[in-house]
């Protein structure tokens, strides 16, 4: 590695870590592997894994990390190691284009606004270059652009093999790679999609995996619990009845109730989003039965889904495109009907409400039965990797979650010198975190450091409520520039953050983790409370409620821990490098306060402690010296 990487260091831990993955895949066995950050973990996982020569799946939490794991990290290691290997990425099918659906969009007759138009017309320059058909490689239009709609397929309205331009499509050239490479490269989501439509879909990825390597593994249990649940929205309802109107415009005028059923059905979906009130929120599904405005447009969009559906089957002998509407009809009002049916007492039904749209959803109670089902069907050794899987130093939250029972244990400090490099300052006086002042107050207690650190910092919050007050406050008594989450792409703020080098980021739980941001432009993290799980949220409550009836402890087994790990996924934001230094303030007095206040500080790095602003200041004044 010291060969192509310029100031590459041997790590003892990194190569502890790659020679217990090499056993796990000599000896077919299962690997929970944390690895401090710093470690080197990607490096340590894929060297052994392209040794072995076994067709490995390696998994990211996010499309990011599958980008930066595929197109820099495994180049560099095959200019290390020279051994042959053929490597894919794969995504889902929405990241790549779909030339069929876009030249339907640009032939509509429905017409388009300027900026779709325009945005439209830059698709299809770019679809005559590209060699993926990857979204993420189009920089002219945003990947967040709801236009892509038009020029990408879903699992409910592509055409598969009926489709005219399957011989050239981008999603099955990615497909037939991975089928052929020895190592996939694929995200949490695709996986579990996989996983969840076995036996219905395509779900072929992992029969032929001899290794499946699980990177951010701390992230799995919740994209495995909504991928095994059903969920059905708005935006999907409203989809169907355009597809279905633009496929009428095209070859079904002949059937005029056709029309009216596709725009009574977005009607119908419009009055539903209105009776569950303006506010956004996740609730539980008594709301909804208890309630009969929203029980009342709930059977009026399940009636008109039905009337859709009778029309287009009669519209389905007409075109290949008007039987796949007919067929994602029929699907939706299948699962909605099982939605609204359930009472098993197995599945969790609940609502959210978004801006224009809603979900309606079904998730399972415990998914760790079902996982560890999964990977009894797949006979591959599993690794699971991550900086943050224990809690005081015990594996149990993690294991119990997934159902792995019979994995090997290890774990791996970081390389860092978390004593001299930082400082944890937790001031004394701190209200607690239910007074009613408890933000006004804590950003009096952070602004003293923010003055010591000259910005440089991320103010961590539980909640989007918490962060709008303090920046609100901040605005008035902050002499550095001020960046808030939302208020323009994450990706962006980062840039600006980095390029500023004394700004102050103000983010909630996306800013917590997988974000990476090296040297003195993050050199202080402020955290506003112990990052407990509000247990108001329905699928939470309803786990809880499971857990206290099966005389469990809810709160040790569950919500303690899964705030342990978020606490140190938000302090892992502040240390990236050897040379960095940096200082974390935790204003919540339960740390010191309760008793289960020391398993958090049992599962923090070994950072010096304070309790005075004025070693604060001193550490920053030596920084300034050296």
């Amino acid at each position: 590695m010291a060969t192509v990487i310029e100031g590459y260091r041997p790590r003892a831990a990194q190569l502890e870590m790659a020679l217990a993955i090499a056993k796990a895949i000599k000896d077919n066995q299962h690997l929970i592997a944390e690895a401090g950050t710093g470690t080197g973990k990607t490096f340590a996982y894929l060297v052994p894994a392209i040794l072995s020569g076994k067709k490995v799946i390696i998994s990211t939490g996010t499309k990011n990390l599958q980008d930066q794991l595929f197109n820099k990290d495994l180049p560099v290691i095959r200019k290390a190691i020279k051994v042959p290997f053929m490597a894919a990425l794969l995504k889902g099918r929405s990241n790549y284009l779909c030339t069929y659906r876009l030249q339907n969009a640009l032939s509509s007759t429905l017409g388009f606004s300027k900026e779709e138009a325009a945005a439209l017309a830059k698709i299809q320059s770019w679809s005559k270059r590209t060699q993926t058909g990857d979204i993420s490689e189009m920089a002219e239009v945003a990947e967040a652009d709801p236009v892509w709609y038009q020029a990408t397929s879903s699992r409910e309205n592509c055409l598969g093999q009926e489709c005219p331009d399957y011989a050239d499509c981008f999603l099955v050239k990615a497909r037939k790679n991975a089928q052929e490479s020895e190592i996939l490269v694929v995200n949490h989501h695709l996986l579990c999609a996989d996983w969840s439509i076995r036996d219905s879909g395509f779900g072929e990825l992992l029969p032929n995996a001899e290794v499946v390597i699980i990177d951010e593994a701390h992230q799995l249990a919740d994209t495995a619990s909504n991928f095994l649940g059903l969920n059905i929205g708005g935006k999907q309802l409203n989809d169907l009845a355009q597809d279905a109107l633009m496929e009428y415009f095209k070859d079904a005028t002949d059937i005029p109730a056709l029309r009216t059923a596709c725009e009574d059905l977005e009607h119908e979906v419009k009055d539903l989003r209105l009776a569950f009130g303006i506010e956004l929120k996740r609730g539980e599904w008594q709301d909804v039965e208890n309630n009969p405005k929203i029980s009342a447009a709930l059977t009026a969009v399940k009636e008109q889904l039905q009337r859709l559906s009778d029309q287009l089957e009669l519209a389905s002998v007409k075109t290949k495109g008007l039987e796949s509407c007919f067929k994602r009809a029929d699907e939706l009002l299948q699962q909605l009907k099982i939605i609204l049916d359930d009472n098993s007492g197995k599945w969790i039904r609940w609502y959210e409400t978004h801006k224009k749209t809603f979900t309606l959803s079904r998730t399972p109670l415990d998914i760790a039965a079902e996982f560890r089902f999964f990977m009894q069907q797949h006979q591959a050794a599993w690794i699971f990797t991550s900086a943050t899987l224990s809690v005081a130093n015990r594996f149990d939250h993690f294991a119990n979650n997934l159902g792995l029972n019979k994995a090997v244990t290890a774990s791996w400090g970081s390389p860092f010198d978390y004593p001299a490099q930082s400082l944890f300052y937790h001031p004394k006086g701190l209200p607690q975190p239910t007074a009613a002042d408890f933000v006004p107050r804590i950003v009096q207690f952070a602004l003293p450091v923010l003055q010591a650190s000259k910005g440089r910092a991320f103010f961590l919050f539980t909640s989007h409520r918490a962060l709008k007050q303090a920046e609100d406050l901040l605005k008035e008594h902050l002499a550095y520039p001020l960046l808030v989450q939302g208020s323009r792409p994450k990706a962006l703020l980062l840039e600006q953050f980095k390029e500023a080098g004394n700004a102050v980021l103000l983010g909630t739980s996306s800013f917590w983790e997988g974000v990476d941001v090296r040297g003195e432009a993050l050199s202080c993290v402020i955290i506003d409370k112990l990052p407990f799980a509000s247990p108001g949220d329905p699928v939470l409550k309803a786990r809880l409620n499971a857990m206290t009836e099966q005389g469990r402890n809810p709160f040790f087994e569950h919500q303690l821990p899964t705030a342990v790990i978020a606490l140190r996924q938000g302090i892992g934001r502040l240390i990236r490098d050897v040379t960095d230094r940096g200082v974390l303030m935790v204003c919540d007095p339960r740390l010191l306060k309760r008793a289960y206040g020391q398993i958090f500080l049992d599962s923090v790095p070994p950072m010096k402690r304070t309790r005075n602003i004025e070693d604060v200041q001193a550490f920053f004044q030596q920084e300034k010296e050296a």
